[in-house]
């Protein structure tokens, strides 16, 4: 092995490392949080009570909240598989195979990506969490790029958007895919003012739709989807 590739697996030893130690550093503060909850058995006259005393504790970044209890939405079953199609019916923009823009570890935000939304590049060391986000509780674009390094497909609307249609995006995450619901998805609202009402990304490929949430709007992020979760280089569990 060249003097060249024995650097460049070393630096690629040295990312796995980093990044390995800083997800395990988030799920302990994770793990504390939980252990915050304290439970005080309060003795009372005639019986005993329970307290429940919320903890606090340390902050790795946003995690899911469910969409902040979002109504139930219904939405119609995929009638189109093929997402060429479903995006040209969609009247959506289409980019696959996007050149990748680097996988370096960063501190601080990144005002260098080509692309909007964001589809590979330098970010947080540590990713966002798999699941549903309510407005305000998006993760960084540093963080959720990192994600996609590791195959995760993102849903995401532009800001003002209807609860409604926030609504049938959560419905779209909960569908049975791949054995489970929001199997290696994550649903938020966009932070980076990219050109289109809905979006879905994935590692160097990314569709954006101008609306409205309609069956083909749904049928194209169905497809992309399919076509993407666990695609990208770095896939983790």
């Amino acid at each position: 092995m060249s003097s060249r590739q024995e650097e460049k697996e070393a630096r690629r030893r040295e990312r796995q490392a980093q990044q390995a130690e800083a997800e395990k550093a988030a799920a302990n503060a994770r793990r504390m949080r939980l252990v915050g909850g304290v439970v005080v058995a309060v003795l009372a006259v005639g019986g005993i009570g329970a307290a429940v005393v919320a903890g606090g504790g340390g902050d790795d970044g946003p995690a899911p909240d469910g969409g902040s209890d979002l109504p139930k939405a219904s939405i119609p079953a995929q009638r189109i598989t093929d997402l060429e199609e479903a995006a040209k019916a969609a009247g959506c923009e289409l980019k696959e195979q996007l050149p990748s823009e680097g996988n370096d570890h960063v501190e601080g935000q990144v005002t260098s990506y080509k692309t909007n939304p964001p589809t590979s590049g330098p970010h947080n060391i540590t990713p966002a969490q798999d699941g549903e986000y309510s407005v305000g509780n998006e993760p960084e674009k540093e963080n959720w790029v990192h994600t996609l390094e590791h195959g995760r497909i993102l849903f995401q609307f532009a800001p003002g958007t209807s609860t409604s249609d926030q609504a049938k995006l959560s419905a779209l995450f909960n569908e049975d895919f791949s054995g489970s619901n929001g199997y290696h998805q994550l649903v938020f609202q966009n932070n980076t003012e990219m050109p289109f009402k809905f979006a879905a990304v994935a590692w160097t490929n990314y569709v954006g739709c101008p609306g409205p949430l309609n069956s083909e709007t749904l049928d194209t992020f169905r497809a992309f989807r399919a076509k993407y979760v666990d695609k990208g280089p770095e896939l983790v569990p």
